[in-house]
């Protein structure tokens, strides 16, 4: 299991994401998105997160107007590992490993 976490959120309030083996969540500022991130740059539904049942991470940005972003670089789809860094709008997050 993976948590996505918002790099400058409050640690006790802030904005986070378990994902589990073979999940598939939709972030974005529309009230249907799983992850909801109501915030400026954001679309509506902005990326989807995909964990496969072997525990690999993908992100499939849904033609949002700004762009979804892996450790700085600009991606259609990309794999993200513990550790990367995945921007939407003007908010990063983390994936970590939960324990």
């Amino acid at each position: 299991m993976y948590v996505l976490r918002a790099l400058d959120a409050d640690p006790d309030h802030g904005l986070s994401l378990r994902l589990m083996p073979g999940a598939v969540k939709t972030v974005g500022r529309d009230r249907a998105a799983d992850f909801r991130v109501d915030l400026p740059l954001v679309s509506r539904l902005h990326c989807r997160l995909e964990v496969g049942m072997n525990g690999t991470v993908e992100v499939v940005d849904l033609d949002s107007t700004n762009g979804t972003w892996v450790d700085g670089e600009k991606v259609a789809r990309a794999p993200i590992e513990p550790g990367s860094t995945l921007r939407v709008g003007r908010v990063a997050f983390v994936l970590e490993r939960a324990v």
